[in-house]
């Protein structure tokens, strides 16, 4: 499947995980949508911030895939979803993410997660430290 395929597949994937489960999000230009649940009153995280975070991973299919209760990371080392994603968020905000695979890890099997895979995280964005 070709990289526009695969764009257009998990943005249909993405609209019909939305509609079933009565869900409104943003989309960004670069396909990533977006449902910010609690605002958060702190700063939004750059992306060369420290983050403080707690997040459950998972697949349209509800699968999990991966949670962290607390992990702390620089937004400059994960997926480019992530960089740009969690930016919408306020330091204290919670939401989903719903990740397009060429935002996360593309047309390449990763683990087991397969190639093309729409990649939804529930986030809550416990701190920020601007680097």
């Amino acid at each position: 499947m070709t990289k526009r395929n695969f764009r257009h597949k998990n943005d249909e994937e993405i609209t019909a995980y939305l509609a079933d489960n009565k869900l409104e999000a943003q989309k960004s230009d670069s396909g990533i949508y977006y449902h910010i649940s609690k605002e958060g009153e702190g700063e939004h995280p750059t992306c060369t911030s420290n983050i403080t975070i707690s997040y459950i991973g998972y697949f349209t299919d509800g699968n999990t895939f991966d949670q962290n209760e607390r992990l702390e990371i620089n937004m400059a080392d994960v997926i480019a979803g992530w960089t740009e994603g969690i930016q919408y968020f306020k330091e204290g905000g919670e939401g989903i993410l719903f990740i397009p695979s060429h935002l996360a890890y593309g047309n390449t099997d990763f683990g087991f997660i397969p190639a093309g895979t729409v990649l939804i995280f529930d986030i809550q964005l416990i701190g920020v430290d601007a680097v």
